[in-house]
């Protein structure tokens, strides 16, 4: 991503602060020696144009992996419960 400073030229993303998965603070440097210009810019998520082509099952199974197996036993369980019913 390229940021430019107020004075035209370029400036670079000195380091970001992310408060969420949809919102980063940007802080800037202008890269022109004589300006030396510093800013903070917001990165926020807009919309999605075209949505991600990874299967909700791929996803689903990822998250059931990263759950300890009592916790997996668990959710199995109440699953098989609510087949029953």
């Amino acid at each position: 991503m390229r940021v430019e400073c107020k004075c035209g030229h370029k400036g670079r993303i000195a380091s970001r602060e992310k408060l969420s998965t949809e919102f980063a603070k940007l802080y800037c440097q202008c890269l022109n020696a004589k300006c030396g210009h510093t800013w903070v810019a917001n990165l926020t998520f807009s919309h999605t144009l075209s949505p991600s082509a990874e299967l909700f099952e791929r996803v689903l199974l990822d998250h059931l992996k990263e759950m300890p197996r009592a916790k997996q036993r668990e959710l199995f369980e109440q699953l098989g419960a609510q087949a029953g019913v």
